[in-house]
């Protein structure tokens, strides 16, 4: 088979697989009924035994995945060669099915030796076909490079030694009385048997080293595969674990049709499983699936091993005198006693080996809020988030990115970093805080939609820790900032007094001792310079009110919030219409001078940028917040244009509250702004 088959998107393709298909179905019929009217205890039973029908069925069954997946994938090798298998396994069957029915003891019907020869000879390319399929699996080409060559060396040897033995004379047949038309040595090559003793050993060898090394191309294949291409591979492995399952519960049952039934499955399975890799890898959560299936083969081998030891002690005590339904009995009470705690117990043991602790998901959660609580803040409690992943999930490495201030990160990790890694988003309040990085390949870190619940609530919970410690160093520079201001204003303050209004003072002091000196000598010289101090205290008082308005308006005390904002609108020349409550004594000192600075910034720029004939001002309490909006029916703000320092202040004012700001233009003309300062950050 080529390592790469053409598109076979044609209609004649299609109409070659529907041909199959019904061919398969034809075929199994024929066998049924030959089988039917067949001898079961004639020369053609003796030597085939077993219903030939059971490997047409698995031929027609092959013929109409192989179907499905061709219908999906056109241009897939695979499915051809499961296509042209399909049709082997049927022929190999109504070969073995008419070889029962046609030959006895005394006469054969025609074509007998040919379905004899077909039966014992082209059978061992059966090994082949196997090693092809898995090879060839899931794409219908050998592995890459060297595994290429491994792969068409394998092919050709294993060819190779099926036509010796189907050229070989026939041998270790059972010895059966058989007409005289039969030939069992019919298109064989004369051979000594010095020859055949030792090819026969070489050509098994060949046989049993080239289905070894299409498993070990399979692992090589899995290591090597990621993503979707990984779990079709999986669905493999798990065909090979149900395969085992069949055969452990099968195991000493010596009924025809249940022996029949277990054959059939096994050779089905791997088809079955191989068709929904490729076609619907998704179908079911795969992982849970090998899990389970892998528990249910462990549970049955060792509850099998259990019945049979047992019986075997009891069998070696007790001799003749245990009957039929005292050994039923035994077994069943044996196998209800261990059933249920092996199984539990075998489902834990199964799962942490293979997927970690991901299954015991309140313990999981709950392990990590107890870590949480006492862990210090900061990198410790990334640590133990990375940690608890690692633990659930099974993983060698978990590492957990937190974004910091600056550009910079925090990383906090668990196990040694791996070649490959995906990133999973960590979020808080649908914010992007960090990343959760985890190992890209490997069976545990295959995610079900179970694992990915909770990874998610675990994720909550390092979301959860990051934001902490996003807090911890904002609170921390928020500090920094509060007393590096708080002195910044004391200088500025203290500057003011020292530079400004002390010598100030200091100059009407002199002046009036001046004065004072002068009022006796010269009361009309003393009289000019008492109006010329006066003057100078007015300047005095000017400066002392410019730093207390500085410091909070003055307005605000005397007129209240709604007052003060008429005021600066009045000031302004501007038209304000304000809708307000009664808000005297419900405002916090700092919520009242930030909305009489957001509010005044904007109305400067409405007197000065807007060309607005009015402007309206509403202001409500909400939920313990106060929203402002202010919206004027001027020119409005050119989307190209950057905002400016005033409505960066704007936002800035309201965030220092921890609250928001925005400046928008509706369609219908003007500007809005809007603004909403929480009471209770400001008390």
């Amino acid at each position: 088979m080529p390592d790469r088959l053409p598109d076979r998107r044609t209609p004649t393709a299609r109409v070659a697989v529907g041909v199959l298909v019904v061919l398969g179905a034809v075929i199994l019929g024929l066998a049924v009924r030959l089988d039917v009217g067949a001898d079961p205890d004639g020369a053609g039973a003796t030597l085939a035994a077993g219903w030939g029908s059971t490997y047409c069925l698995l031929g027609a069954v092959l013929a109409v995945l192989a179907a499905v997946i061709l219908v999906h994938r056109p241009d897939q090798g695979f499915g051809w060669g499961m296509a042209w298998l399909g049709l082997f396994w049927s022929v190999d069957g109504l070969s073995q099915s008419y070889v029962r029915f046609a030959i006895s003891s005394d006469d054969a019907l025609d074509g007998s030796n040919l379905a004899l020869w077909f039966l014992n000879r082209v059978g061992a390319y059966l090994p082949l076909s196997l090693a092809l399929l898995l090879l060839l699996f899931p794409d219908g080409r050998f592995l890459p490079g060297r595994g290429r060559v491994v792969g068409w060396t394998t092919t050709l040897t294993m060819a190779v030694a099926a036509t010796i033995v189907v050229i070989s004379p026939a041998h270790g047949l059972p010895d059966v009385r058989l007409p005289a038309e039969i030939d069992l040595d019919a298109g064989s090559v004369p051979i000594p048997d010095a020859v055949i003793a030792v090819a026969n050993p070489i050509c098994l060898f060949v046989s049993v080293a080239g289905l070894l090394v299409s498993m070990i191309a399979v692992v090589v294949r899995y290591r090597r595969s990621q993503g979707l291409e990984r779990d079709r591979m999986r669905w493999l492995a798990w065909s090979v674990i149900a395969m085992a399952l069949v055969l452990v519960v099968s195991a000493g049952l010596e009924v025809d049709h249940l022996n029949d039934a277990a054959l059939f499955a096994v050779m089905a399975l791997p088809a079955a499983a191989m068709t929904i890799g490729i076609v619907r890898p998704g179908l079911v959560a795969i992982d849970d699936l090998l899990v389970r299936t892998l528990v249910w083969t462990v549970l049955a081998a060792t509850i099998l091993a259990a019945d049979v030891a047992v019986i075997a002690v009891l069998d070696a005590l007790l001799g003749d005198a245990m009957q039929r339904r005292q050994v039923v009995l035994v077994v069943l009470l044996l196998s209800v006693v261990l059933y249920a705690p092996l199984r539990l117990r075998l489902l834990r043991v199964v799962q942490r080996l293979l997927v970690g602790r991901r299954q015991e998901r309140y313990d999981a959660v709950a392990g990590l809020a107890s870590t949480l609580e006492t862990t210090d803040e900061g990198p410790e409690q990334l640590a133990a988030v990375a940690q608890a992943v690692a633990s659930a999930f099974g993983v060698a490495y978990v590492g957990v990115e937190v974004d910091r201030g600056g550009g910079e990160k925090l990383l906090a990790t668990y196990g040694e970093r791996p070649a490959a890694v995906r990133l999973l988003p960590i979020s808080y309040r649908e914010a992007e805080v960090g990343r959760l990085v985890l190992p890209a390949r490997g069976l545990r870190s295959r995610l079900s939609a179970r694992d990915e619940r909770l990874l998610g609530d675990l994720v909550r919970q390092a979301a959860t820790a990051a934001r902490t410690s996003r807090l911890v160093e904002e609170v921390q520079e928020s500090r920094e900032r509060l007393v590096t201001a708080r002195e910044e204003e004391r200088r500025r303050i203290r500057r003011d007094l020292h530079d400004g209004l002390g010598p100030a003072l200091s100059g009407v002091v002199f002046q009036l001792d001046a004065t004072r000196m002068r009022v006796g000598s010269d009361p009309s010289a003393a009289q000019q310079e008492l109006a010329t101090i006066s003057e100078q205290v007015q300047t005095i008082v000017a400066d002392v009110r410019r730093l207390v308005h500085d410091l909070r308006p003055p307005a605000l005390d005397d007129r209240g919030l709604v007052g003060a904002l008429r005021q600066q609108a009045d000031r302004l020349e501007l038209p304000l219409d304000v809708q307000a409550p009664d808000l005297d004594g419900l405002l916090p000192a700092a919520v009242e001078v930030a909305a009489y600075r957001i509010v005044g910034e904007a109305l400067t720029n409405v007197a000065r940028h807007a060309r607005a004939r009015r402007a309206c001002l509403r202001l409500e309490l909400v939920d313990d917040t106060l929203h402002l909006e202010l919206a004027d029916d001027g020119v409005g703000i050119d989307a190209e244009r950057q905002a400016g320092v005033g409505l960066v202040g704007l936002r800035e004012r309201a965030a220092e509250l921890g609250g928001t700001a925005e400046v928008t233009c509706p369609p219908t003309g003007g500007t809005v702004v809007r603004a909403r300062l929480p009471l209770r950050s400001a008390s």
